[in-house]
């Protein structure tokens, strides 16, 4: 902009309070939010050893079955380098192995193992207390509400 050029009407300045009308609210309500549950959900995890990135494998291992390695970045949220301590943490606490592909020795598919499908079973028996109480403030009816809105906007019809 010059000098020259008037400047527009910011409005309000983006927050994350209640009320906020900018056009980055709603990614700042959703960051405050995922702080929130993240957390929450951090506590629940450390007592079995692991962390939320570490539950973020595991559960695209138990969705998926076993998913090539550099298919787990995208999947997770993760870059390579990072998928890949997260595996290796996984195998030295035997919770998931690495497996050659046939007729491709450079690629590895990742399993979980037995024991982590029990701490996979454990980490939700854990949460429900903690995730109780981050939704201890809304009606039953508005719990259902806010999971079927963040569906839907975290998966949005396909377009075409």
């Amino acid at each position: 902009m010059t000098a020259d050029t008037p400047h527009p009407s910011v409005g309000s300045r983006a927050t994350d309070r209640p009320g906020d009308v900018s056009p980055f609210a709603l990614g700042l309500l959703l960051r405050r939010a995922h702080w929130r549950v993240a957390g929450a959900m951090t506590e629940a995890l450390r007592p079995l050893g692991i962390e939320l990135r570490h539950f973020a494998v595991l559960l695209v291992l138990v969705d998926r079955g076993p998913t090539v390695q550099r298919d787990l970045g995208p999947a997770t949220g993760s870059d390579k380098a990072g998928v890949m301590r997260v595996v290796d943490d996984l195998e030295r606490m035997g919770l998931a192995v690495r497996r050659p592909v046939p007729g491709d020795r450079r690629v590895r598919v990742v399993e979980i193992t037995p024991r982590g499908l029990e701490l996979f079973d454990a980490a939700h028996v854990a949460a429900r207390p903690p995730a109780e109480r981050l939704v201890a403030g809304l009606e039953a009816a508005e719990r259902e509400q806010l999971t079927e809105l963040l569906t839907r906007f975290a998966h949005p019809p396909e377009d075409g």
